[in-house]
């Protein structure tokens, strides 16, 4: 069966047709062609999918994108230039690169919930999240920048 799913996408009001089984993640990479939540795990372990579901971060593989209807969501896209992404940048918070969108769209969703987050917290978050590459030194760094505001 097919339905008809009402949701804004980084801040633009969308409407698709979905199947009941239909992943989130692969709906806003095959249909909506926003490919920067990437698929890693597909099952909630390494955070490369994550978006903003309503300002909270969501590991899109494990949303039905039924479960997302009349719901804002945010994906690396709508983050383009945005304080967190440009502090990844300064800090060279990245190597390949895959994880990354995961990364920015997490501590965004940090900063929404806990503006003022301390050290702890921080750690916290970046938990949920895997880089193969190991640059969690530079990523960490990143996230301190952000809090810290310079």
């Amino acid at each position: 069966m097919i339905y008809p799913i009402e949701f804004q996408v980084n801040g633009e009001e969308r409407t698709i047709q979905v199947r009941a089984a239909d992943i989130l993640l692969d709906t806003l990479r095959d249909k909506l062609g926003l490919t920067g939540s990437k698929s890693g795990c597909d099952n909630g372990d390494c955070g490369t999918c994550t978006i903003l579901l309503n300002s909270l971060p969501m590991k899109s593989c494990l949303m039905l994108t039924v479960e997302a209807g009349r719901k804002q969501i945010t994906t690396i896209e709508g983050l383009m230039n945005s304080p967190v992404q440009q502090a990844f940048v300064q800090n060279q918070a990245f190597q390949c690169g895959y994880c990354t969108p995961g990364f920015i769209v997490n501590c965004q969703g940090l900063q929404n919930v806990h503006p003022h987050a301390n050290q702890e917290t921080i750690r916290v978050w970046l938990e949920s999240n895997i880089c193969r590459c190991m640059s969690y030194e530079e990523i960490h760094n990143a996230v301190k920048r952000v809090f810290s505001g310079s």
